[in-house]
């Protein structure tokens, strides 16, 4: 099944995220792009973590049209530029966006330059995120690649796995619908 808007084949819901909500995310510390060093047990209370395969798909073009053939494998750039053009709506519900792959601090650096992106990327490129709480993976030519979804996390318990995220550039929408249907989106004052 493809998306016609943007002719992506549409993943399918195999259940490899079900058991992902009421985890608590493991006391694993990720490089971030912006410098820090981020451990996701001590995430803010209201935390967002977009997982993602790759921004600029496998960095080859002679790869591109079998890295777009697999379901959820392309799109990586659209949805991190949708966090950032919806990021005024996770910041008024008191939610912190971080995105996350596999891929290398240094390219991740230059992708938050290139894109504009005001929040940071965090580096697991063992995949021990993958390996603790099980998230889903794919192979790509010998590579593991983390499968998109997102995590919502209160007080570093997932409260939610948005699995699959399709189409891509839609990711930040679903969330915020997510944030709104749980009551997310009413900051309460103190």
């Amino acid at each position: 099944m493809k998306d016609s808007s943007i002719d992506l084949p549409a993943p399918e819901d195999d259940g490899a995220a079900d058991h992902l909500p009421g985890r608590r995310l493991p006391a694993i510390v990720l490089p971030a792009s912006d410098g820090r060093r981020v451990r996701l047990d001590e995430l803010p209370a209201r935390s967002l973590v977009f997982v993602y395969p790759g921004i600029d798909g496998p960095g080859r073009d002679d790869l591109l049209e079998e890295w777009t053939a697999i379901p959820g494998a392309r799109g990586c750039t659209s949805e991190a530029c949708s966090f950032r053009d919806e990021l005024a709506g996770f910041q008024a519900a008191g939610v912190e966006v971080l995105g996350l792959s596999s891929q290398s601090s240094s390219s991740q650096r230059d992708h938050v330059r290139r894109l504009g992106l005001p929040y940071p990327l965090l580096s697991d490129e063992p995949l021990r995120l993958s390996e603790e709480l099980g998230l889903p993976t794919f192979d790509f030519h010998g590579r593991r690649c983390f499968k998109r979804l997102t995590l919502i996390v209160g007080e570093a318990i997932i409260e939610a796995a948005l699995y699959p995220v399709f189409p891509p550039d839609q990711g930040a929408a679903q969330a915020l619908r997510w944030l709104d249907q749980h009551g997310w989106t009413l900051v309460r004052k103190l």
